[in-house]
């Protein structure tokens, strides 16, 4: 079997209901390392919908300027120290989507609280066949001593299921397309392969069944079959032909064969298959550690050998600044690439993003100071018509915790809370 995009060709009294109660509802949290450059990246001039864009913004996202906001004044008092010492950066991905301050330990006894994509999907999951879809392009590390003395549990973990128990993200593109389109045959064993070749006959199979739909549906849903067919097509295509391209490495050595070694290929083809999870409706939540706060990566390709992490303390170094704001608009260009791929979707009478929640953010702001107040959060889509986009939302003072747009948003999901990790009440004005 194999999920398809909604069709209005399906009866009419199933396009009635689902007129009547609208496209799902899908919610994704895109969490960006090391803060940011916060004069170049924050906007310009007035609140409300007379903002200016700051330069690393403009060029990436100015396409989608009616599709999102920008929310300033937000804070994660629980990634602070609190008595803690150092681990700043452990902390920032911890309490991004918990609002809970971590347990200093190296040890097992981690301790966190329930993230808020995960109180979604224990009220939403079970109705789509992914309860909820945890990716990164970073690789998994739930053991082991990272910042200062904190788990690496913390580190290298967005999603939490509840107080000790961290939802692993997946890394290969292969083994994350295989969780939405297959039955998961993993890894490079020959009986890996042998089930994975057997699958893809499989996958040949259903798609030449289903394209004898397009004899039975109108006009707008065979466009739309050819471009979800394509798209899996395409997707599957570009994780052979990075399998085929995977560097020899040494013996012994074992890494995900289905990743890219372009860093903006990896996180596309990513962006890709949760857009496809979306329309096809095989989950309706879903996060994105893009880089574990503390990321050492470099970027050449941008003129940035240095690494991320070491020039995050740029001590206000005109150089250092510079070159993060060029790290700041390649994460951007990343959310606008994921933005312009669901606006392509058309659903109902609008599109993919008009039907999602998306935030973007980092637990940092300036990341020299290990600031988690003003925090540098990005909220898209219309969330089914609960959201009104397209402003610069200045909260007062820069206190407001983030759990309490959480808040505001589990209950647009139909997952409604009475808190989430520190959260004092649902955040207004979005």
């Amino acid at each position: 079997m194999m999920a398809l995009p909604f069709l209005e060709s399906f009866g009419h009294r199933a396009f009635a209901a689902a007129k009547t109660q609208g496209p799902p509802l899908r919610m994704a949290f895109l969490y960006a390392p090391n803060g940011v450059n916060t004069t170049e990246w924050f906007p310009r001039g007035q609140a409300g919908r007379g903002y200016e864009f700051g330069p690393s913004m403009k060029a990436a996202l100015e396409a989608h300027r009616n599709d999102l906001s920008i929310i300033s004044g937000l804070c994660h008092d629980k990634a602070r120290s609190n008595g803690d010492g150092g681990g700043d950066h452990a902390r920032a991905t911890a309490t991004f989507l918990t609002g809970v301050q971590a347990k200093k330990t190296a040890g097992a006894d981690i301790h966190l609280g329930v993230s808020v994509d995960q109180i979604a999907a224990e009220k939403v999951g079970h109705l789509t066949k992914l309860g909820s879809l945890e990716i990164s392009t970073d690789g998994q590390r739930s053991a082991g001593r990272c910042d200062s003395g904190y788990s690496c549990a913390y580190q290298f973990n967005l999603s939490w299921r509840n107080e000790s128990t961290p939802m692993a993200p997946e890394m290969d593109p292969r083994l994350v397309f295989e969780r939405v389109f297959g039955a998961g045959a993993g890894g490079n064993t020959p009986e890996a392969k042998r089930r994975r070749a057997m699958q893809k006959g499989m996958l040949d199979t259903v798609l030449a069944d289903a394209k004898t739909l397009q004899g039975k549906v109108n006009a707008q849903d065979r466009a739309k079959l050819d471009e979800y067919y394509s798209s899996v097509r395409d997707i599957e295509t570009r994780i052979e032909r990075a399998e085929k391209l995977t560097k020899a490495l040494p013996p012994g050595t074992q890494v995900p064969s289905g990743i890219p070694d372009n860093y903006e290929e990896h996180m596309h083809t990513m962006f890709d298959i949760l857009t496809l999870a979306f329309q096809t409706d095989s989950t309706r939540v879903s996060t994105f550690l893009m880089a574990h706060d503390g990321s050492n990566r470099s970027f050449p390709e941008l003129g940035v050998p240095e690494n991320h992490h070491g020039i995050s303390h740029h001590q206000r170094d005109p150089e250092k600044l510079r070159k993060i704001a060029l790290i700041d608009q390649f994460y951007l260009g990343q959310l606008g690439y994921f933005l312009g791929k669901l606006k392509s979707i058309k659903e109902g009478d609008g599109n993919l993003l008009d039907n999602s929640m998306i935030v973007y953010g980092s637990g940092l702001s300036d990341p020299d100071r290990h600031d988690h107040s003003h925090l540098p959060v990005i909220l898209a889509g219309r969330g089914r018509g609960t959201l009104n986009p397209g402003a610069h939302v200045a909260l007062q003072g820069s206190e407001t915790p983030m759990t309490n747009l959480y808040l505001a948003l589990l209950d647009r999901m139909g997952a409604p809370a009475e808190r989430v990790g520190d959260s004092t009440g649902k955040l207004e004005g979005i």
